[in-house]
């Protein structure tokens, strides 16, 4: 959320970031409403500074002077009631609007309307070639019997699986080596709860504009995270830390449930898009200093890159554009990674930073070194997401047998195994 005073007196910046990022919001009524609070609670302090003045001087008072000194003085208490519930009710407006408001994007972000406008930064290993027809991530599960979908979606529905034999194990082993490469970097790991509260989702800015991919408990108002970043931002919220417990560094394991409203149609086939997957996430909260921000973002950006490097997999690093921006984020990293049976880079990853605005909603504070409390700024990033992450990391290691290749890295968690064989 923004401060309402940057909104004062920034308006075109903020009008010049929400059409960068293709959000419509309403900057006008916010700074209506504004003026107007501003203007109740000014004559709202002016009642309450004559009804002292009142009450002090009536004792004194006699008479029908008195009687009138009192009679003013309720009126002025009826007026200063009224004036207290519009003040409630252009705040609640107030406070929903400014909800709306997107942060505005860092200049370096580039324009651009969806992901096909994000601008590619770099690339990192070779694509493969291969000399023989290769297999989608499919046909390998198939015989290396690693999925089934079939059954999945007669139990669950559409966009659902099971992993079973070397699928579940490549996963486990994924995550936990991703997690123990997370530890080795300084992040404190975490299990966290996969059900949250709203005021969870509203301040790490998934709510409002998200609830058509959330999951919701209705009897109980829980929401089922789409990530661990909500639980993990979410962590210290109300309180005001130390500036010695900052960077505070942390990456959670959590499953993530997604309902991909709006996908019908897009990548029905297989990994790619389905409603759960685990993932480790890392957050980083950190002092209110842009410079700090950036340092940190390409920290977490790099450490998710290494985690690629150790499975051998290509990848690129794009700069996402102002139309594929969420609310929330000042600049945002995508990484993709190739997928030889889409031919393309595909994204595996999304690095974040924030500024004050998860902060700002989750009065999430620090004390600085001259006592003064201030926001904090937040990133985040994933380390790893499976099961799309199997997709690039069977396919690319496939061989013309249909055996795979486990890499060097991963071998430790898969009990030594170095080539996966055909079950069939």
């Amino acid at each position: 959320m923004l401060d309402v005073k940057f909104v004062r007196q920034n308006p075109e910046i903020v009008r010049a970031g929400a059409v960068k990022k293709h959000i419509p919001c309403d900057v006008d009524r916010v700074l209506t409403l504004d003026q107007k609070l501003r203007q109740l609670k000014t004559e709202s302090e002016s009642k309450k500074a004559e009804q002292n003045k009142a009450t002090k001087s009536i004792p004194s008072l006699q008479g029908e002077e008195k009687a009138e000194a009192i009679a003013a003085m309720k009126a002025l208490g009826s007026e200063q009631k009224a004036i207290e519930t519009e003040v409630k009710a252009l705040d609640e407006e107030l406070r929903k609007l400014l909800m709306t408001l997107p942060n505005p994007p860092a200049p370096e972000v580039p324009d651009g309307k969806d992901d096909l406008e994000n601008v590619e930064i770099r690339r990192e290993g070779e694509v493969p070639t291969f000399d023989f027809k290769i297999k989608d991530h499919l046909e390998l599960g198939k015989i290396h019997d690693m999925f089934d979908f079939e059954r999945a979606a007669r139990i669950a529905g559409s966009r659902t699986y099971f992993l079973k034999n070397a699928g579940a194990l490549l996963e486990l082993s994924l995550l936990r080596m991703s997690l123990d490469h997370m530890v080795g970097k300084g992040f404190s790991p975490m299990i966290v709860p996969n059900l949250v509260r709203r005021e969870a989702m509203e301040g790490t800015a998934y709510f409002p504009g998200g609830e058509d991919q959330a999951y919701c408990t209705e009897r109980d108002d829980l929401f089922l995270i789409g990530t661990a970043e909500v639980p993990l931002t979410s962590y210290r919220a109300g309180e005001i830390l130390d500036l010695s417990e900052l960077p505070s560094k942390v990456c959670g394991w959590s499953n993530c449930y997604r309902r991909e409203a709006g996908a019908a149609g897009r990548d029905t086939r297989g990994l790619y898009r389905i409603h759960q997957f685990q993932k480790i996430e890392q957050v980083v909260v950190c002092e209110a200093d842009e410079e700090l921000s950036k340092k940190f973002h390409q920290e977490i950006l790099k450490n998710s890159e290494e985690v690629l490097q150790m499975l051998e997999l290509p990848y690129r690093v794009v700069n996402v554009c102002g139309g594929d921006l969420g609310s929330g984020q000042v600049q945002k990293f995508d990484i993709e990674t190739w997928m030889p049976s889409r031919d393309s880079f595909s994204e595996t990853h999304s690095a974040s930073r924030f500024h004050d605005f998860q902060a700002r909603r989750l009065g999430l504070r620090y004390r600085d070194a001259q006592g003064k409390v201030q926001f904090c700024h937040t990133l985040n990033n994933t380390v790893i997401a499976s099961p799309r992450v199997l997709i690039p990391l069977i396919e690319n290691h496939q061989r013309a047998d249909g055996s795979i290749h486990v890499p060097e890295a991963l071998r430790p968690y898969m009990g030594g195994v170095e080539v996966l064989t055909p079950k069939s």
